[in-house]
C-alpha cells in the first residue's frame, strides 16, 4: 500500500494524493519531513488557508505530471488562462 498525504484547501477539500506526488514540492517536502514534532509531519495532513480548491486540484495535477515526466513521459501540462497568475503564486510558495 503507498504512504499517502492530505492536502487541505481554504474550502476545506481534501485531496489524497501519493507522499511522492506531494514531495514534489520543498515547501511540502519540510512540513512533513522537518524534525521536531510539526503536526503535518505526523499526521501527514497540510493545510493550505490561502489556496483555493481549484488551484491546489491543479497543483495535484502537476505534482503528478512532474513524476511523469522526470520519468522521461514528455506530454503537454495545460493551464488554463484564468488559473495562470493565482497558480504562479501558489507555485511560488510551494516551491515547484
Amino acid at each position: 500500500m503507498r504512504e499517502t498525504v492530505k492536502l487541505i484547501s481554504m474550502e476545506g477539500f481534501e485531496f489524497v494524493i501519493d507522499r511522492e506526488a506531494a514531495m514534489v514540492s520543498q515547501t511540502i517536502r519540510s512540513m512533513l519531513t522537518s524534525p521536531g514534532g510539526f503536526s503535518e509531519s505526523k499526521e501527514g495532513v497540510v493545510t493550505f488557508p490561502d489556496i483555493s480548491t481549484t488551484i491546489l486540484e491543479k497543483i495535484c495535477q502537476y505534482f503528478y505530471w512532474s513524476i511523469q515526466y522526470s520519468r522521461g513521459k514528455e506530454t503537454e501540462f495545460h493551464i488554463e488562462p484564468e488559473l495562470t497568475l493565482e497558480l504562479m503564486m501558489a507555485a511560488n510558495y510551494l516551491h515547484t
